[in-house]
C-alpha cells in the first residue's frame, strides 16, 4: 500500500522524533497532540534537531525547510483522516490508548493501517477496540528516534500480512532496521530492558551501591553506553513503571514486581529529566 501521508498522535519525545523521521523520508506528516501548546513545543524540537544537523554539515538549510514546511500541526483528532497511516505515540496508558484508537477507526478510511509506539502493551489488546484489527499493528521505536535503528514491528493476533510488510517497509523508508516481535507483554525490546532497570533500582533500594556505582558497573562491565538508572531517567521512571505494571499484570511472576522504589519515585513526582529529578539531578 502507498503511504503518502503519516499521522502522529503525540508531539512529546516519542511523536516529534517519529514525526521527524517520516518528514525525512519524504512523506506529509500530520502531527497531532491535544493543545497548540503541545504541538509548537514538539515543532520547536524538530526545528532545533535538525538546525543542529544544518551546524554539522549532514543537512542543507534547504532541506532542512522542506523538511518543516512537510510536517503540519493539528489539535483536531479529526485531521487525522487525511492520513494513509498513523502511529500513536500518546502516553504509556491502556485507556487513552484505547479511546484514541475508537476514534481513530472512526474518522480514518478503512484503507488506513493504525499503528502503535508502545512499549508493552498487547496489540491484540489495542486491535480489539477496533472494527480494523487486520490493519492494526504495533511500530515501537526507540528513543531517541532520529538517532536509534532499531523499530520493533509487532504483528497482533489478527494483523495481516499487508499491514506487516507496510510497515517493515516504512521501516526501512525511515533509515531504521526493523526486527519483528510476536505480541506479547514488553514485547522483545521492554521484556528484557525492564527487568534490567527494575533489577538496578532494586540494588539502590537494597543499599547494594550508590546509584553512580551502579550505573559505572554497567557502563564499564558490560560495555553499555548509559546506566540503567540514567537510562531509566531518560525514559521516564512513570513510563518505565508503567512498563513494570503491564509485565506484572500480564505473566503474574513475581520477577516483573516493580521496584517498591520506582513506585515511591513516580507517586512523589521525581519522573526523570523532564521533570528535572529522578534518580540523578537535571
Amino acid at each position: 500500500m502507498a503511504v503518502k501521508t503519516f499521522g502522529v498522535i503525540g508531539s512529546g519525545q516519542m511523536g516529534n522524533g517519529i514525526a521527524q523521521v517520516a518528514a525525512a523520508s519524504g512523506l506529509n506528516v500530520i502531527m497531532n497532540d491535544i493543545s497548540t501548546e503541545f504541538v509548537e513545543r514538539g515543532l520547536n524540537t524538530i526545528s532545533k534537531n535538525l538546525a543542529r544537523s544544518v551546524e554539522k554539515g549532514k543537512l542543507s538549510d534547504a532541506d532542512k525547510n522542506a523538511m518543516l514546511e512537510r510536517i503540519k500541526t493539528s489539535v483536531a483528532l479529526k485531521d487525522m483522516a487525511a492520513a494513509d497511516f498513523v502511529v500513536e505515540a500518546a502516553t504509556e496508558n491502556e485507556k487513552i490508548k484505547f479511546q484514541i484508537f475508537k476514534d481513530l477507526d472512526a474518522l480514518c478510511s478503512d484503507h488506513v493501517i493504525l499503528s502503535t509506539n508502545t512499549s508493552s502493551i498487547p496489540i491484540g489488546r489495542i486491535a480489539a477496540q477496533t472494527r480494523r484489527p487486520g490493519k492494526v499493528i504495533g511500530m515501537h521505536f526507540m528513543n531517541p528516534v532520529p538517532v536509534m535503528k532499531l523499530v520493533e514491528v509487532i504483528r497482533g493476533l489478527a494483523t495481516s500480512q499487508e499491514t506487516f510488510q507496510t510497515t517493515w517497509d516504512l521501516s526501512l523508508a525511515f533509515g531504521k532496521t526493523p526486527a519483528e516481535a510476536n505480541d506479547f507483554p514488553g514485547f522483545i525490546a521492554n521484556r528484557i530492558l525492564m527487568p534490567m532497570i527494575n533489577e538496578a533500582v532494586y540494588c539502590l533500594y537494597h543499599g547494594v551501591g550508590t546509584r553512580e556505582n551502579i550505573d559505572t558497573v554497567m557502563k564499564l562491565g558490560m560495555n553499555h553506553p548509559m546506566g540503567p538508572l540514567a537510562l531509566a531517567d531518560l525514559i521516564g521512571l512513570d513510563t518505565c513503571l508503567a512498563i513494570m505494571e503491564t509485565l506484572y499484570d500480564g505473566f503474574s511472576d513475581s520477577k516483573y514486581r516493580p521496584c517498591p522504589l520506582l513506585r515511591k519515585y513516580v507517586e512523589a513526582g521525581w519522573l526523570g529529566r523532564k521533570t528535572g529529578r529522578g534518580f540523578y539531578e537535571y
